[in-house]
């Protein structure tokens, strides 16, 4: 394939990347907007509902090595067309269920699980098939998430205004299967890595190449993990609560919805952002910044109760927590080449979802225990300020070797 078919075709793959992302973690997060329509219907606590989002992102860091792993050794196609028959069913199984376990199986276990087939292995793929501009690439991707705000929170709260919750979660799960199976089908394999450090990592000698056993060893892994796991960790509960909160400042339900939607499309606005400083100044230093600024916006939020200030801070915390995202995907693709990054990429989400679980059982419980969200903004704060302390021991020149793999074995 010609270096302008290749770029042509992997743009491609960049938008299939992005539809999906959007359409799956805009589905999964849309549990922000039923939350309070569940609990009131069916009578089941906030923290019983939130609990399906916990077990959402369990499900999805459990699966996503997993996932990554099929993704490298049988293709990312047969991985994204699993993902969304698993994401069809536990939608449409959720609308239908009676009792709050059903729900929790349906909405928690299989959502979690499809979602896990989208984000690492399309990450992944958008990144072998762009070898320049990749920053960029990789932030088209996992700016579907942050259009999921704009696009599926909306309606899925016209539909529950205009019918009820279980109408609005059949008709998501319609359509994503309708939009999700053809895009499948566009995904293919990318040509092979131009080069052996494309293809292996950077730091890797000629000839040789990582293994996962290996790189899973290595301190680079290990800070990269942790501080994906803190960041996720600390933005989860503000996100996934954030329009119950507004809600509870005396802001009216559809108007709540608006500021979660522009926290969503700042968050598109941050990935392509940070995603061009990445190229031009490296990802580790926009990482730091963007993670101090998150931390700093989450202990904002205990400040603001007008509709104008959520406004303004929504705007600075969804550049912040959407701008960071792919940033981590561009340090493991440098660090550990293309080769084995599904199954890497997976490792790392597998502890961003673990992180992601912990917001909004956290906020439920926090909830339920004192009727304020309080103590949920003050352990989020602590918890980023966590993160950029990780983010900081990241290497800023030097790539790992097979001879720290080695060393930490």
């Amino acid at each position: 394939m010609s270096k302008s078919s290749r770029s042509s075709y992997g743009w491609v793959v960049v938008a299939v990347g992005a539809l999906m992302t959007c359409v799956a973690f805009g589905s999964m997060l849309s549990l922000a907007v039923f939350l309070q329509p569940i609990s009131e219907t069916m009578g089941w606590s906030r923290s019983g509902v939130s609990a399906a989002a916990t077990i959402d992102f369990l499900a999805m860091g459990l699966s996503a090595f997993f996932w990554g792993a099929l993704s490298d050794r049988f293709g990312t196609r047969i991985v994204v067309l699993s993902g969304t028959l698993l994401l069809g069913a536990g939608l449409i199984g959720a609308s239908q269920a009676t009792s709050l376990w059903q729900f929790q199986l349906a909405f928690g276990v299989l959502i979690g699980i499809s979602a896990g087939s989208f984000y690492a292995p399309m990450v992944a793929a958008a990144s072998a098939w762009i070898e320049h501009h990749r920053s960029l690439a990789v932030a088209l991707v996992t700016a579907g998430m942050g259009v999921s705000p704009l696009t599926v929170a909306p309606f899925a709260s016209w539909l529950i205004t205009t019918y009820d919750w279980r109408t609005a979660m059949l008709v998501i799960g319609i359509v994503a299967l309708a939009l999700l199976i053809p895009a499948s089908l566009l995904v293919r394999q990318p040509p092979a890595p131009s080069t052996s450090a494309a293809a292996n990592g950077a730091g890797v000698p000629e000839g040789q190449q990582w293994t996962v056993g290996q790189a899973l060893r290595t301190p680079q892994f290990i800070i990269l993990a942790g501080a994906h796991f803190a960041c996720c960790a600390a933005h989860s509960g503000p996100i996934f609560h954030l329009v119950s909160y507004a809600m509870i400042c005396g802001i009216a339900p559809l108007t709540a919805v608006t500021v979660y939607s522009l926290a969503g499309f700042s968050g598109l606005g941050g990935r392509l952002l940070l995603g061009v400083l990445a190229d031009r100044f490296g990802a580790k230093h926009v990482l730091v910044g963007g993670l101090f600024v998150q931390a700093m916006s989450i202990a904002t939020f205990l400040a603001v109760g007008q509709l104008g200030e959520f406004y303004a801070l929504s705007v600075i915390f969804g550049l912040a927590y959407g701008g960071v995202m792919p940033l981590y995907a561009v340090l493991v693709r440098e660090y550990f080449g293309v080769r084995i990054m599904g199954s890497m990429f997976g490792a790392v989400s597998a502890f961003a979802s673990l992180g992601m679980a912990l917001g909004p059982l956290a906020g439920g419980w926090v909830f339920d225990t004192f009727h304020a969200y309080n103590w949920l903004y003050v352990g989020s704060f602590a918890i980023g300020m966590a993160a950029v302390a990780v983010a900081l021991s990241f290497p800023s020149a030097k790539r790992p070797s097979l001879d720290l793999g080695r060393a930490a074995a």
